[in-house]
């Protein structure tokens, strides 16, 4: 056989796991921030208002040197000068008026929904958006009067604010728009369902991206004892911590760190933070700086901030003071759809490599049953006596119980058990009893 003619040789190799590429938690840090679109708005009509001046100032000069006068333009400039200071005055009173329903908004899912809620309204694109707009327009207007070139002859001005009253006028426009699609937007927030959705689509993303991190089943080897490193910054909540930065610090340790709090829980000064196992030992000061810590959680590493807000949605509709079953009933249906995706997910510590394949971060996460029991524990205490909300919870336990594996039915067992005798203890009668145990998806329809 010719060498031409010989079957190629494949090199037999392992099939590698693919290796999950975190994203910076600054976008999510952005989007939790109001402040930086209006920054980034003004600026732009700062430079906006420069070059439209600058524009202004050479169709002057192009009409001056064609015609030998701006008489035109002059006669133009009284009407235009007219638009944009009303345009000034008057956008200052909008953004009042968009400053205050976003107050109103704010205070009416505090009081209705849940605090935890309050976020959606603040990582809202279309609020910012239109809060920014609308101050971008009144800064855009304010700072072309400033420009205004107050000569009368003709043949001597030097600017008319010609391209800038029409820009002006666009941006007015687009206020406008912005604003129309903006209360539209409010209405909706305000109507229970649409918030239950968000925060569902919300965990639908975080849940997406656990599936793309699987969490290794094996711990990795530690030679040495691990070292406990104490958390040397502020309080508060553990929001999520910069996996990159880590992985590459514990790379040049030649370390692996392992996580000790989850993401959501409440850290202060000496609270154990990180188990080192390795020789050499990073600063905790460095540790402290890739946790990015706050007042309140956020979805973008946290697994149970989802969970949480559908329960405390519902526990809020089932407080005497609201009493509103039907809605406890749609954050059942939310929590029923996300336990239905986390069925067949492997739980598990999760493991960071770096660029060699070699692990350098592990992260707790929730196990299933604590998923379990965060998802129903509250809501059945305090639903045991409304047979709308029992008959969607047995009918939700009794579909998991269906497509969820032998070794996960344990706890939605407890569960249906625990259910069971929530109601027996609430309900004397044994036929209603028995009618508030149905399955029934519906809970009374």
């Amino acid at each position: 056989m010719s060498p031409s003619q010989a079957q190629p040789r494949h090199r037999p190799h392992s099939p590698r796991r693919p290796r999950y590429r975190p994203l910076s938690p600054l976008r999510e840090h952005l989007r939790e921030s109001f402040w930086p679109a209006p920054l980034v708005a003004c600026l732009a009509a700062v430079v906006l208002a420069g070059t439209t001046g600058w524009l202004d100032e050479k169709v002057v000069a192009l009409t001056i040197k064609e015609t030998g006068t701006a008489a035109d333009l002059l006669a133009f400039g009284g009407a235009a000068k007219s638009v944009v200071s009303t345009v000034s005055s008057a956008m200052l009173t909008f953004i009042a008026v968009v400053f205050s329903i976003s107050l109103v908004a704010l205070q009416m899912a505090a009081s209705q929904f849940s605090p935890r809620v309050l976020r959606l309204y603040v990582r809202s694109r279309l609020t910012k958006a239109t809060f920014s707009v609308c101050l971008a327009t009144f800064l855009f207007a304010l700072l072309v009067q400033l420009s205004y070139d107050d000569t009368t002859d003709p043949t001597k001005v030097v600017s008319v604010p010609v391209v800038s009253s029409v820009v002006a006028t666009l941006l007015v426009v687009v206020s406008l728009a912005l604003f129309v699609l903006y209360v539209q937007a409010t209405m909706r927030l305000l109507r229970v369902p649409h918030v239950i959705d968000r925060v569902a689509t919300e965990s639908l993303a975080t849940i997406a991206q656990y599936r793309l991190m699987p969490p290794d089943l094996e711990p990795p080897d530690s030679p040495t004892a691990p070292t406990t490193l104490l958390y040397a910054g502020r309080s508060g909540v553990l929001r999520d911590i910069d996996i990159r930065r880590l992985v590459r610090l514990a790379r040049r340790h030649d370390a692996v760190l392992h996580l000790v709090p989850r993401i959501g829980d409440f850290i202060a000064p000496g609270t154990p933070v990180v188990l080192v196992s390795g020789d050499r030992i990073p600063r905790a000061a460095r540790i402290a700086s890739a946790l990015n810590v706050g007042v309140d959680r956020t979805m973008h590493q946290d697994l149970s901030f989802g969970f949480r807000q559908l329960v405390d949605i519902a526990i809020r509709a089932l407080s005497p003071a609201v009493n509103d079953p039907t809605t406890a009933v749609q954050a059942i249906d939310r929590i029923h759809q996300l336990l239905a995706l986390l069925v067949d997910l492997p739980f598990g510590d999760l493991q960071f490599r770096d660029r060699d394949g070699t692990v350098r971060l592990v992260e707790p996460v929730p196990d299933w049953p604590s998923a379990i029991d965060l998802a129903f524990t509250e809501i059945r205490i305090c639903g045991a006596a409304q047979p709308q909300v029992t008959r969607r919870l047995a009918a939700a336990l009794d579909d998991l119980l269906r497509i969820t594996k032998d070794d996960r039915r344990p706890p939605l067992l407890v569960q249906r058990d625990l259910l069971e005798r929530a109601v027996a203890a609430s309900v004397a009668d044994p036929q209603n009893r028995s009618f508030a145990l149905t399955p029934d998806r519906q809970g009374i329809g």
